[in-house]
């Protein structure tokens, strides 16, 4: 289970008001119904398992999100980022700072989902293709678009913490860094405006953006590009962060829980939480697709259901490239 997170909304804070590339040609493996003969309740089994989980913790969506995100754009959609390190020797992607922060009750949706199939179907659906679609569910179930997910995945036999730096953008990475990796993935600016939009759900630690709200510097206590009562908010919320590195904060402050545009809306004026967010409004390269998407809301679900569409495709392994795992933090 994850450690337990302070998540306070900020209640008192009122809003003041390249075409992207083609989808990269499915592995002809990969299709819908997959699953149709050899385990036909695939996808019950699934949306049972993620509704019940986004019920009980109704942060499992974004961390579902953020956990396929991480798995993808590192080797790959493989689920190897679920595989434990099998020594003290040999660090894991799980390890890798950068994911420490990735809540147990992500893992945990997968690792129930599997279990059931196990019980089901045993040996047959692997865990690349559970976080997939169990990615799926969950975005439609807090108001995202739905996009088909073309399944047949497998998962990969091993997982080097060494593979991860540089593949996930930090937030205080410049525009300039964070479009070169997206696009050393194949993805366009617009396409990671879009991906962006993630953020319209899940939270950050304070930590992550501390140096926004804290001592920015010798002359502002924090960055200018945020809106003022939103960043003395955020200083109240994170006051003792040093102490309690749980401490946390909703992205998107206005529709927390809704799978939106509001988090584009939110850059315009200043409610952007994370330096790599806020960026995004002020750079001539992102700030037509920020504002198009705040003006948009329908424009935005259809790209960012291409873009995940897109994601899901990432150096998918399949045939003899992969393994079925028969529990995902452990290969065969």
């Amino acid at each position: 289970m994850s450690p337990p997170l302070l998540l306070l909304l900020l209640p008192f804070l009122v809003l003041v008001q390249s075409r992207p590339n083609t989808l990269q040609p499915r592995p002809p493996q990969l299709k819908t119904d997959f699953y149709a003969k050899t385990c036909p309740n695939f996808a019950k089994i699934i949306q049972d398992v993620t509704t019940d989980k986004q019920l009980a913790v109704p942060s499992s969506a974004a961390g579902v999100l953020r956990l396929f995100f991480h798995d993808c754009v590192v080797g790959g959609c493989d689920a190897s980022l679920f595989l434990i390190s099998p020594s003290s020797s040999h660090a894991s992607e799980r390890d890798h700072d950068i994911n420490h922060s990735l809540p147990g009750d992500a893992f945990d949706v997968v690792i129930r989902a599997k279990t059931r199939l196990e019980v089901e179907c045993p040996g047959v659906t692997s865990c690349s293709d559970i976080l997939a679609e169990a990615t799926r569910d969950l975005i439609t179930m807090v108001g995202g678009p739905f996009y088909p997910v073309p399944l047949g995945r497998r998962d990969s036999r091993v997982a080097h913490a060494n593979d991860v730096e540089g593949h996930i953008a930090r937030p205080n990475m410049s525009v300039t860094q964070i479009i070169d990796i997206f696009a050393a993935k194949g993805f366009s600016v617009q396409e990671m405006v879009t991906l962006s939009g993630a953020h319209t759900i899940g939270f950050s630690h304070c930590t992550e953006f501390a140096s926004r709200i804290f001592n920015f510097s010798a002359t502002q206590d924090h960055d200018p590009s945020m809106n003022p009562a939103y960043a003395e908010g955020l200083r109240k919320l994170c006051a003792g962060y040093k102490k309690d590195p749980t401490l946390a904060a909703f992205n998107d402050p206005m529709t927390a829980g809704k799978f939106d545009n509001a988090y584009y809306v939110n850059l315009q004026n200043g409610f952007g939480l994370l330096a790599s967010d806020q960026i995004l409004v002020s750079d001539p390269r992102t700030k037509p697709f920020v504002d198009m998407y705040a003006k948009d809301g329908t424009k935005f679900f259809k790209d960012f259901a291409k873009a995940m569409e897109k994601v899901g495709m990432l150096d998918v392994k399949t045939g003899d490239q992969g393994e079925v795992r028969r529990r995902c933090d452990t290969p065969n």
